[in-house]
């Protein structure tokens, strides 16, 4: 399962990155991406807590 949500880290990570090139940092696109982001790397954060 680690892999996978690795995966999806970083396929976000690189999503928020080429939508900041394109829009501000504060606009709705960019921050939507960035809370995605977030709550992936949460998840990850959890899932090796109980490890």
């Amino acid at each position: 399962m680690d892999k996978h949500l690795l995966q999806k880290i970083e396929q976000c990570r690189k999503e928020m990155i080429a939508l900041s090139d394109t829009y501000h940092l504060t606009s709705e696109v960019v921050v939507e991406t960035s809370k995605k982001l977030d709550l992936l790397l949460n998840e990850y954060q959890l899932s090796n807590a109980s490890k």
